[in-house]
C-alpha cells in the first residue's frame, strides 16, 4: 500500500502528545533462556511483523491532518540494532540500558519503532522493543508480538495477516475535495441515521429509553471529569526532566495471586492495584511524606475493543480515574477498599467519555489541546495499566521467552507509570518514573513484592485457621 492513509483522530492525539519530557512510546522487553541470532531475528521481523504494512509507514504531519505513508527509504537494519553489555554486567546494568532507550526519542523521519537486541551475560539475550503509541495500544501490539512467536521452536503456529484499515464510507467526491466536504458528508449520513433511529424508537420505545439513559450517563461522567479537583500534591507529579528510570520485579506466581483474590472474593486486578497502592504508600513514608489522609488518583486504561479477534491496529481504549487509598495502613482493608472503588467504576461511562476526549484532542488546535492535556494530567498522579499476555510459554526467533515486560508513557506532569503483564502463569510488575520525581523506582518494585507477600501470608493464615479441626475435649 503506497497511498497515504489518514491517521485516526485518537491515534493523532497520541502522536501530538509527544513531549521531550514525556515521550508517547510503549517500551517492551523480552528476556530469553538462550542467545538470539541477529540474522534470525531480522528474518522473523521481516516476515512476521512487516507483513503488517503499518510498520513500513512513517508519518506525514500536515498540520490540520496527519497521514501514514510508506517510507521510500525503509531500512530494516536501522530498525533492528544490536548492543552488548560489557563484561559480567547484570540486572542493574540492563535496567540502565532500558532506561536510556526509553528516554531516547524515535526518529520522526522514519517509521516510529526500533528494536534493540541486547547480548547479556551467560549467553543469554534480551530484546528491547520501542513503538510509538500512535501505532496501537497494548492489546493491538500484543497481537503483533504474538504473530512473531510460536508455541514450539521452529514451528510457525500462526500465519500473520495484515490489518487493513476499514473501508471508507466516504464518497469519492468527499475524499477529493478534502476535510470540509468530508465533514458535510458525515453530517448528512448522521442525519439519515437519526431518521432511521427515530423510526426504530417509534416502533420500540424501550430502545429510546435505553439510548436516553446511556446519553444521560455519558453527560454525567463528562461532568465528573470536567469538575474533578486536581489530584493530591505528592512527589509523583510536577516538573519533569528528559531522563526516565525503569525497574521490575521477579515474576509473581499467577496461582498465588489467584489464591489471594479468591480468599477475599475480589478480582486479580483488585489484588495487584491494592499491592501497588501499598507500595506507593510505603515509598512516600520512606521519604518522610505524610500519607495518613492521602488518596492518590491513577489513570487506568480500559479496553474498549469488541470481544473476539483483533482486526485492526490503533488505539481503542478509554480511561477511568481511580482514587488509590494510600491513607489505609492495613493491607486487607486497603484491598477491600480498592475492590469497592473498582466495582463502582465497572459500569461507568468514563472510558467512553475519555475516548471521546482523546478523539477531540486529535483535531483540536494546539493551544486548546495543551490546556485540555494539562487539565487531564492534573487529575491524576500515576498511570496504571494491566494487559493480559500469553497464557503459555512461547518462542521468538527460536528462543524461549522466560520473561515479558512493558512500560506505558505518561502525559503532562505525571511522573510514574505502573505496568502489569501476565505471561505463562506469572505476573510481571514494571515501573517507569521520571528521574526528577522518583529517582529510585527499584524501591517501589521491592515494596510491591513485599505488599503481595504480606497479603498472601495473611490469606494462608486465615485459610489454615478455617481448616484446623476442632480439638477433642
Amino acid at each position: 500500500m503506497t497511498e497515504q492513509e489518514r491517521i485516526s483522530s485518537v491515534d493523532t492525539a497520541w502522536l501530538r502528545m509527544d513531549r521531550p519530557t514525556n515521550l508517547m512510546m510503549i517500551c517492551g522487553v523480552l528476556m530469553f533462556d538462550g542467545k538470539l541470532n541477529l540474522p534470525h531475528l531480522r528474518n522473523t521481523i521481516a516476515t512476521r511483523m512487516l507483513c503488517f504494512h503499518r510498520f513500513r509507514q512513517r508519518i506525514i504531519d500536515k498540520g490540520l491532518m496527519a497521514y501514514w505513508a510508506t517510507d521510500p527509504h525503509f531500512d530494516l537494519d536501522w530498525h533492528v540494532r544490536q548492543i552488548a553489555l560489557p563484561g559480567k554486567a547484570g540486572h542493574s546494568e540492563f535496567e540502565q540500558v532500558v532506561s536510556d532507550l526509553i528516554s531516547t526519542p524515535l526518529d520522526p523521519s522514519k517509521p516510529l519503532w526500533q528494536f534493540h537486541l541486547v547480548d547479556m551475560a551467560n549467553d543469554k539475550s534480551a530484546l528491547v522493543m520501542r513503538i510509538h503509541h500512535c501505532y496501537g495500544d497494548g492489546f493491538a501490539l500484543m497481537h503483533v508480538v504474538m504473530s512473531m512467536t510460536d508455541l514450539q521452536p521452529g514451528y510457525c503456529s500462526i500465519e500473520p495477516e495484515d490489518m487493513r484499515p476499514p473501508a471508507s464510507h466516504r464518497a469519492t467526491w468527499e475524499r477529493v475535495l478534502g476535510p470540509v466536504t468530508e465533514v458535510l458528508g458525515d453530517a448528512g449520513r448522521l442525519a439519515g441515521c437519526l431518521v432511521a433511529t427515530g423510526a426504530d424508537w417509534l416502533k420500540k420505545p424501550a430502545h429510546a429509553m435505553e439510548f436516553a439513559q446511556t446519553g444521560m450517563d455519558l453527560v454525567a461522567e463528562a461532568a465528573i471529569i470536567a469538575n474533578m479537583k486536581p489530584d493530591s500534591v505528592t512527589r509523583f507529579k510536577g516538573t519533569l526532566g528528559v531522563m526516565k528510570r525503569v525497574a521490575w520485579t521477579d515474576a509473581l506466581s499467577l496461582f498465588d495471586v489467584k489464591a489471594v483474590s479468591e480468599a477475599y472474593a475480589c478480582s486479580i486486578n483488585d489484588v495487584l492495584l491494592a499491592c501497588a497502592s501499598g507500595a506507593l504508600r510505603h515509598y512516600l513514608q520512606a521519604h518522610g511524606d505524610q500519607v495518613n489522609h492521602l488518596d492518590v488518583r491513577a489513570m487506568v486504561p480500559v479496553n474498549l475493543r469488541p470481544p473476539g479477534e483483533i482486526t485492526e491496529l490503533g488505539n481503542q481504549f478509554g480511561l477511568v480515574f481511580l482514587d488509590l487509598p494510600l491513607n489505609i495502613a492495613d493491607p486487607i482493608e486497603r484491598l477491600l477498599e480498592v475492590k469497592q472503588r473498582m466495582s463502582h467504576l465497572k459500569y461507568s461511562q468514563q472510558p467512553m467519555v475519555a475516548l471521546g476526549i482523546l478523539a477531540g484532542l486529535g483535531v483540536a488546535p494546539s493551544l486548546l489541546r495543551e490546556r485540555i492535556l494539562e487539565a487531564l494530567a492534573a487529575n491524576a498522579s500515576v498511570v496504571m495499566t494491566n494487559v493480559p499476555g500469553f497464557p503459555e510459554s512461547r518462542y521468538f526467533a527460536g528462543q524461549k521467552i522466560n520473561q515479558q515486560l512493558f512500560w506505558v508513557p505518561q502525559s503532562g506532569g505525571i511522573g510514574v507509570g505502573v505496568s502489569i503483564l501476565s505471561y505463562a502463569g506469572k505476573i510481571n510488575f514494571g515501573i517507569v518514573s521520571d528521574l526528577k520525581r522518583v529517582p529510585d523506582p527499584d524501591l517501589i518494585v521491592r515494596l510491591f513484592t513485599e505488599q503481595f507477600e504480606s497479603l498472601l501470608l495473611i490469606a494462608m493464615e486465615q485459610l489454615c485457621c478455617r481448616e484446623e479441626p476442632a480439638s477433642v475435649q
